[in-house]
């Protein structure tokens, strides 16, 4: 192919910092030329360069910066003070994500400015510059995205209201990696380099590179059917596997779960998509289950009547549900008791109210027993000697 061709098929190179600049390095310059004729000193050079651009280089430069804080500082901050007075929130996540990338497009300007100025703004540290600029850019947009989070949640509870959480943030991802793409693309086209061509390009290397993404595309496929078959949500206490604890985020490729402990245990969605899931969140009751031992001084009447006002109370309790089993039965001669067996299920799956039910429960049950003049058993045994041993004389 002729080099004429090569260069007609090149892809043109993303220039933005020249547009930002507003002819700021002619303007200085222009200022700067009464003084070179004044100040003959001025035109000395030092490193090749002129003193008097030097020092209006670095002039520019402070300014920039100090107008960097006053925007940030003063600008921004009044404008979300004013902002609290609208009726939308979304203004003030809006102006407190923009904080960010106008503080970094302010340093990035004025380092435009310094170069220009000292006349060593090359190709190099010009498209350097340039991707800095479309970094800043679409880092404001994924901000903007960010702050309006809750339309996404908004939207999605149109379809789902349950699931508006989860699937409005997995649609976030998806938009905030499509933003992502476009930022890298427009990157690459800053350097001159054709996007397009580069993805055709690859070739094996693109179906190696597939062939590399099998789990991470399994995970994706398994957090569409978490969402899709609706196993569990955000803040549910749930056991896949060996691991429990409350979900904290389900993403894309993992969901994070916060164990007992505080540790925060990641699992690939293909492991909680393909595992069992117990879900205790969601099963609205928690069972009591448990013995009581009497001591075999009881009577049969005593250990009837107390049968009877356990399962009375159990019936009346208001923290115990009465739609579910209830059983108080005298069970079993233990070896050092008589056994009273309790199974019943408390009206909520909350832990605390669930322990404070079972603390009055207990409570109850010891009052009961007390009224009817028994006692609770303990482990014990007794030993019975039948002779004892003739004593030797020494």
């Amino acid at each position: 192919m002729p080099i004429t061709d090569v260069n007609i098929t090149e892809t043109k190179a993303l220039n933005v910092i020249d547009g930002l600049d507003m002819n700021l390095d002619h303007i200085v310059q222009t200022i700067l030329a009464p003084f070179y004729n004044k100040f003959p000193f001025l035109a000395e050079s030092l490193l090749g360069i002129p003193l008097g651009n030097l020092m209006a280089a670095v002039l520019v430069l402070l300014l920039f910066l100090g107008l960097r804080r006053f925007f940030t500082y003063i600008i921004m901050e009044t404008l979300q003070r004013l902002s609290k007075h609208t009726e939308t929130y979304y203004d003030d996540k809006i102006i407190s994500a923009l904080k960010g990338p106008v503080s970094f497009a302010f340093i990035v300007i004025g380092l435009h400015l310094f170069f220009a100025l000292i006349f060593w703004e090359t190709q190099t540290i010009k498209n350097i510059l340039n991707t800095l600029i479309v970094f800043d850019i679409f880092w404001a947009i994924i901000a903007i995205a960010n702050a309006l989070r809750g339309v996404f949640h908004a939207t999605t509870a149109k379809f789902h209201s349950d699931l508006s959480k989860e699937m409005g943030d997995f649609i976030l991802k998806i938009v905030k990696i499509l933003i992502g793409g476009l930022g890298l693309a427009a990157m690459l086209q800053v350097w001159g380099i054709n996007v397009t061509a580069l993805i055709a390009s690859l070739g094996l290397g693109g179906l190696a590179f597939a062939l590399a993404a099998k789990d991470t595309a399994s995970n994706l496929f398994g957090s569409f059917a978490l969402l899709a078959d609706k196993s569990i949500r955000i803040g549910e206490w749930i056991k896949v596997g060996n691991t429990e604890g409350v979900v904290e985020a389900i993403g894309m490729r993992t969901t994070k779960i916060r164990s007992f402990q505080k540790s925060l245990i990641t699992v690939p969605n293909q492991v909680v998509a393909n595992t069992p899931i117990e879900n205790f969140s969601r099963r609205g009751i928690r069972r009591i289950k448990m013995n009581v031992g009497l001591t075999y001084g009881t009577t049969k009447a005593q250990i009837a009547t107390i049968v009877e006002e356990i399962k009375y109370m159990l019936h009346n309790h208001e923290g115990i549900s009465h739609h579910d089993t209830l059983l108080v039965n005298f069970e079993s001669f233990g070896d050092s008791s008589l056994n009273i067996f309790i199974y019943t299920f408390t009206s909520t799956a909350n832990w605390d109210k669930y322990l404070d039910i079972r603390e009055d429960v207990h409570f109850q049950i010891m009052q009961i027993v007390e009224d009817n003049k028994s006692s609770f058993a303990f482990p014990s045994q007794s030993i019975y000697v039948e002779k004892l041993a003739n004593e030797k004389t020494v």
